[in-house]
Order: C-alpha cells, then sequence, then structure tokens
C-alpha cells in the first residue's frame, strides 16, 4: 500500500497526516505552533512510525518563498510570528525523509488543490480559494496550475472602500496596511470593532455581517474580474456563518451589474460561492495532493 505525507503548517496549530492513494486519511495528529524545532520535531516523531511513506506534501502558513533558485527557498518570510521570520521550514525538514521528495507550498494554494482532486472543484482548471478567519488568504489554481509569480497571490491584502454600513471611527486592524480587506473583514477585525471576544457570538442578524459581505462582495468582484475563477471555495471561522454566503452572492451581483454574462454570476451564483466541500480537512488534504503531484513530478523527471 502507498502512503502519503501531508503537513497543514498553520499560524495556530500544525496537522500532519498519512493517508491513502485516493486520500484517506488513516492517520492524523494535531498540535499548537510554537517555536520552529520544537514544533517541526513533533512533526518527525509523528511520521517515524511509518516508513513507506512515497512523499511529504508540506502546505505552509506565509508569506513563503517559493522559488527553487532562491537561497530562502522553504522559508517563512515577514510573519508577525518572530520567531519563524526567514526560518527554513524546508531545510530543516528534509534530512529526515533523504529519500522522498518534498513539495512545499502555501496553505491556501494547496488546499485549492486538496478542493480540486477530491472536493467541491474537481474537474476544474481555474479556482480560487479563499480563507476568511484570523487573516484572510486565498489560493488560486489558473489553467490547472497553482499560481506563482513574482512570490505567491496575498489576496487578502487588496485595498476595499468603506463599507456604507461601517461603524464610524472603525480604521482597520492590519499591521502592514492597516484597512486592507483582512484589516476590514478578518475575525481580529470583526472582535475588535464589535468589543468581543469572538464574532461567532454575534446573532444572525448584526451588522458585523453586513459589513464583512460589503468587503467580501468587493473582493471578489476584484477575483472574479482578474481572476476568471470556475469555481470560489470560501472557508476559514468567519464563514462559518453560512448566512454570509446567499449575502455575498448578491451584494457581487449588484457591484458587477451584469458586466460579466454568465449562468454562474447569475441565476447559479450558488454553486459558483461554495464552502469547502472538504470541510477542515481541505488543508491537509490539500498537502497529501501536493506530494503526489511532487511524486509524479519526480517520477516524470527521471524518466526523461
Amino acid at each position: 500500500m502507498s502512503l502519503y505525507a501531508g503537513i497543514e503548517a498553520g499560524g495556530t496549530k500544525f496537522i500532519c497526516g498519512v493517508a491513502k492513494d485516493d486520500g484517506q486519511i488513516i492517520d492524523k495528529v494535531q498540535f499548537p505552533t510554537t517555536v520552529p524545532e520544537e514544533t517541526l520535531d513533533k512533526v518527525v516523531e509523528f511520521f517515524k512510525k511509518y516508513n513507506d511513506i512515497r512523499a511529504l506534501g508540506i502546505g505552509a502558513f506565509g508569506p513563503v518563498c517559493l522559488d527553487r533558485k532562491s537561497p530562502y527557498y522553504g522559508c517563512v518570510m515577514k510573519t508577525p510570528k518572530i520567531a519563524w521570520q526567514h526560518y527554513n521550514m524546508l531545510a530543516y525538514l528534509q534530512p529526515f525523509f533523504p529519500e522522498i521528495p518534498i513539495g512545499f507550498d502555501t496553505d491556501v494554494n494547496v488546499a485549492a488543490l486538496g478542493e480540486q482532486k477530491w472536493g467541491a472543484a474537481q474537474g476544474l482548471t481555474d479556482i480560487l480559494y479563499i480563507t476568511v478567519g484570523t487573516g484572510i488568504g486565498g489560493g488560486v489554481i489558473a489553467n490547472n496550475r497553482m499560481l506563482h509569480g513574482l512570490t505567491h497571490p496575498e489576496v487578502g491584502h487588496i485595498r476595499v472602500k468603506k463599507s456604507p454600513n461601517e461603524i464610524e471611527g472603525f480604521d482597520g486592524v492590519c499591521a502592514i496596511h492597516q484597512n486592507c480587506l483582512e484589516g476590514m473583514a478578518s475575525g481580529p477585525a470583526l472582535n475588535t470593532r464589535f468589543k468581543v471576544e469572538s464574532c461567532s457570538h454575534l446573532p444572525k442578524d448584526h451588522i458585523a455581517w453586513e459589513i464583512a459581505s460589503d468587503y467580501l462582495a468587493q473582493a471578489l468582484v476584484n477575483y472574479v474580474l482578474i481572476l476568471s475563477p470556475q469555481k470560489i471555495i470560501m472557508g476559514g471561522g468567519v464563514m462559518k456563518q453560512t448566512q454570509l454566503f446567499s449575502m455575498i452572492q448578491k451584494k457581487l451581483q449588484v457591484m458587477l451589474n451584469g458586466y460579466v454574462s454568465h449562468a454562474l454570476l447569475e441565476a447559479d451564483i450558488d454553486q459558483l460561492i461554495v464552502p469547502p466541500a472538504l470541510g477542515g480537512d481541505a488543508g491537509l488534504k490539500g498537502a497529501i495532493a501536493l506530494a503526489m503531484q511532487s511524486l509524479k513530478c519526480e517520477t516524470t523527471t527521471h524518466a526523461h
């Protein structure tokens, strides 16, 4: 039996898992993200009991360096988690897995990959996966490939116009840009604005959700116009407020004002903007899908 390993390396917690060829997870573990060596040693400890792993995939919180020619390849870059800044996660793990290929990408890119392989975006080539929680991030698959370029997509930091429903005096919480999408619509933005420990406790008809949906719909206008995704998958803690989906869908239609003509932006918009079919396993299953992809790439390279 072929086994594949995946790591969802989040800023709050790490989830490690082992799966079979069909993506079925047979074992997994979760632990808090602390300092790098302490956290990664737990990763190694978990995988040590398996000697038949064929490939490993890592989906990491970012920003990360994905340029294989850079000395920083495999590093977490400018993160608020100071101990992880410029820490080379990949270089630390490679000696423990010398015989197998290791894929490395952002946590949101691999979540998009997982949804494409086993979830809500099967059979599609152009996908956007957004997580709205402690931060806002997004993974993009364009023309069947995870999108890389100068670095990788940072969809949570685009500029947004102030919502007509905005609370007077609230100017955003992003430490870098203050009033970007993440600064205005993330969980901490909602908590700070309404002085609550967790916005999940706010009622479904609270003005918070009008405000969040205003900003998220604005962002989706930009993504639809630039990326033209066939599916927009929205996960994360804030999107557990399921009423947000219909609110965002309606506002997106108003903001686009019929400019892009397609059934998925009109009568069938509830099939365009959807929650993750893999639920909380999107990141881990995506990391496993990346492991499989890495093995396939290595096999193809060796064949040539």
